[in-house]
């Protein structure tokens, strides 16, 4: 079940923009629509990115990329 977290830390909130910025390189967007799409259309980052940092921040960059991008288009979200 996924729980709503405020960032909490630097490290999370260094966390958190790794994401962002490297889903938007992926998609070619700019990093502002993919914040937008995670923060405000869906909570992603809040709801999941942020209270699964523990395990996250160990996978690679490629595996975190493809799991995020993954879980927006479970939820409909075009960018």
């Amino acid at each position: 079940m996924m729980t709503n977290a405020n960032i909490k830390n630097a490290d999370e909130l260094e966390f958190a923009i790794f994401c962002i910025e490297n889903v938007a390189s992926r998609l070619e967007k700019n990093a502002e629509e993919v914040y937008h799409a995670l923060a405000e259309k869906t909570n992603i980052l809040n709801s999941y990115i942020i209270p699964e940092y523990d395990v996250l921040h160990t996978q690679s960059k490629d595996y975190i990329v493809e799991d995020i991008i993954s879980l927006m288009e479970e939820r409909g979200i075009q960018l």
